[in-house]
C-alpha cells in the first residue's frame, strides 16, 4: 500500500520527470489555530459531557465485568452464609461469561446508525436503563431458570450495551475538538477498565459477606437507574442543542469552523468503507486487541483462583490491580499522544501507530514471559500481568479513537463495524479455553492449559498490532463527504510530517 506521504511524493517524481517544478510543501496550521480560539474560562458546557461519558463507561464496564467474579462465588461448592450457589454451573462458567457478546456484537452497526440520524442521547439512555433491570434480574432469574436464565439477562444486557460505544464515539465526534481528540477519547474509555478496577473488589466483597453475590448485582441495577436520570437531565447530543453555549465555547469545538446549523446527515459510504485498508486496519487490530483483552479479562480471576490459589477476596483485588495500571497509563499517555500532534512533532497518523505498538507488542511480550512464569511464583506471575493489562491501555490513544480520524463524520457507524466484529473476539476467547481443554484433555488447574491461552492472545495481539501499522491512516478519507473534500480541517487534512 501506498503511504500516506507516498502519494505525494511519487506526484512530484513524476512532475520532475516532465521537468515541471515541484508542487510546494504541505502548509501547516498556524499554531494559532489549535491554541488561540481555546476559551477563556477553564470549565465549559462541554466538561459536564465529558464527565458524563466517563461516568456510563465506567457504569457499563461493571455491569459487564461484575460476573467475572461472583460466578466464582456462584459456583463454589458451598458457602459460609444462607446465599444459594449453583455448583452444577460450574462446566457452564465460559458460556455465561461469553454469552454477554453474542447480544453485543448483534446492535452494534444498526446502532451507530440511529445514532447518526436521530442522535444518540435516547440511545444511550435507554441501552443503560434495560441493562441495569437485568442486572437486578440474573439472581432472580438464575434462581428460577437455573444457568439458562442467567445466559439470557447476559444476552440482553449485551444486546443493549451494543448501543454505548456507537453512541459515545458519535458523541466524542461531536463534542471534542482535534486539539484534545486524543486526550479527552483516551479519558473516556479509560473509565471502562476504572469501572473493573471499581467492580471486582466489590463483588468479592459481597461475595465474601452475608449479603451474597446477588447483592452486587441488584447495587449496581440501582446505580445505572440512578445514572440514566442524570443523563436524561443534561446529556445533549450536540453542542447546537445547548440552550446556554457560548459561540466562543461552540467555536473552539468545532476547530474554528462555527456553524449555528446542524450538520446535514449523509448517506454512509458502505462501499468505500468496505474497501478501505485504513478501515481494514482498525478492524483487525480491533479483533486482535479485543481477544487479548478479554482472555485476561474474563480468565485473570479464574487463573487467580486455579493456578495461584487466592482466596476470592484477594483475587478480586489484585484482579482488578492491572486495570487501576491501565488507567493510570492513560493518564499518562493521553496527554502525550496530543502533545506530539499540537506540537507537530508527529503526525496524526505516526502518534496513533506509536501508541498503538505500545498497546499491542508490550502486553504479547508480557504473555510470552507468562509461559515460562512457574505457578509457584506468585510475585512475577502477578507483575506480568499487570504489565501485560496495563500498557495495553495505549490503544486507546492507537487504533481505538482512529475512526474519528480517517472519517469524523461517520465516526459512530464506523466503530459500530469494527467493534461489533471485533467483539467476535470476546465471544470465542472464553470458549476457546473450553475448546483447549476439550482439546487437550487439560483442567483449570494444568498451567500447561494457560500457556496455550496466553501464547495464542499474545500472537493475536502481534499480528494484528503489525497488519494496523503497515495500512493504518491518519488523514480524513475522501469518502468521509464526497460533497466537499475540503470539509477536514487544517490540521487533519495536512498532518505534518505524515507517514506511514
Amino acid at each position: 500500500m501506498i503511504s500516506d506521504i507516498g502519494g505525494a511524493r511519487m506526484s512530484a517524481e513524476l512532475s520532475n520527470d516532465v521537468g515541471a517544478p515541484p508542487p510546494p510543501p504541505p502548509t501547516a496550521p498556524a499554531d494559532d489555530q489549535v491554541t488561540s480560539l481555546k476559551p477563556k474560562k477553564f470549565l465549559g458546557v462541554r466538561h459536564v459531557q465529558y464527565a458524563l461519558l466517563f461516568s456510563v463507561t465506567i457504569l457499563a464496564y461493571a455491569l459487564r465485568n461484575v460476573l467475572n467474579v461472583a460466578v466464582i462465588a456462584m459456583v463454589k461448592q458451598r458457602n459460609d452464609f444462607d446465599v444459594p450457589t449453583y455448583p452444577e454451573w460450574e462446566s457452564e462458567k465460559n458460556v455465561m461469561l461469553s454469552a454477554f457478546f453474542w447480544g453485543y456484537v448483534l446492535t452494534q452497526i444498526p446502532a451507530g446508525q440511529l445514532a447518526e440520524y436521530f442522535g444518540p442521547k435516547r440511545f444511550l439512555s435507554a441501552a443503560i436503563l434495560t441493562c441495569s433491570l437485568f442486572s437486578v434480574l440474573i439472581p432472580v432469574l438464575g434462581g428460577q431458570f437455573g444457568y439458562g436464565g442467567v445466559i439470557l439477562c447476559r444476552i440482553v444486557q449485551g444486546l443493549t450495551q451494543g448501543f454505548i460505544y456507537p453512541s459515545i464515539h458519535h458523541l466524542i465526534s461531536a463534542w471534542v475538538p482535534l486539539a484534545n481528540r486524543a486526550n479527552i477519547a483516551s479519558f473516556v474509555y479509560a473509565g471502562g477498565p476504572l469501572g473493573t478496577v471499581m467492580v471486582m473488589p466489590v463483588a468479592g466483597y459481597f461475595s465474601s459477606s452475608r449479603l451474597g453475590w446477588p447483592m452486587a448485582f441488584y447495587a449496581l441495577g440501582a446505580v445505572g437507574l440512578a445514572w440514566t436520570v442524570i443523563w436524561l437531565v443534561f446529556g445533549l447530543d450536540s453542542p447546537h442543542h445547548h440552550k446556554t453555549i457560548t459561540k466562543e465555547e461552540l467555536r473552539y469545538i468545532q476547530d474554528g469552523a462555527i456553524n449555528d446549523k446542524k450538520p446535514e446527515k449523509l448517506p454512509t459510504p458502505w462501499r468505500e468503507m468496505a474497501t478501505s485498508l485504513p478501515c481494514w486496519a482498525i478492524l483487525i487490530c480491533h479483533f486482535g486487541s479485543l481477544w487479548g483483552f478479554w482472555t485476561m479479562l474474563t480468565e485473570i480471576p479464574t487463573y487467580m483462583d486455579k493456578i495461584l490459589h487466592f482466596d476470592i477476596k484477594s483475587n478480586s483485588t489484585l484482579s482488578a490491580l492491572p486495570y487501576l495500571v491501565y488507567w493510570i497509563l492513560n493518564l499518562i499517555m493521553s496527554p502525550i499522544a496530543d502533545y506530539l500532534i499540537v506540537n507537530k512533532i508527529t503526525s496524526v497518523g505516526v502518534s496513533r501507530k506509536i501508541f498503538n505498538s505500545i498497546g499491542v507488542f508490550v502486553p504479547a511480550l508480557a504473555l510470552v514471559g507468562l509461559v515460562f512464569v512457574g505457578a509457584e511464583e506468585r510475585a512475577w506471575t502477578v507483575f506480568l500481568l499487570v504489565v501485560a493489562v496495563g500498557f495495553n491501555t495505549a490503544i486507546l490513544c492507537g487504533f481505538h479513537v482512529n475512526h474519528i480520524d480517517v472519517a469524523p463524520r461517520h465516526a459512530g457507524t464506523l466503530m459500530g463495524i469494527t467493534n461489533a466484529l471485533g467483539n467476535c473476539a470476546a465471544i470465542l476467547a472464553p470458549l476457546a479455553v473450553d475448546l483447549f481443554k476439550s482439546i487437550g484433555g487439560y483442567q483449570e488447574s494444568d498451567k500447561a492449559l494457560w500457556n496455550i491461552v496466553f501464547i495464542t492472545a499474545a500472537v493475536l495481539f502481534a499480528s494484528t498490532g503489525l497488519f494496523y501499522n503497515l495500512f493504518a491512516s491518519g488523514k480524513v478519507q475522501p469518502w468521509n463527504d464526497p460533497r466537499n473534500s475540503e470539509d477536514a480541517s487544517p490540521q487533519e487534512k495536512q498532518p505534518i510530517n505524515e507517514k506511514k
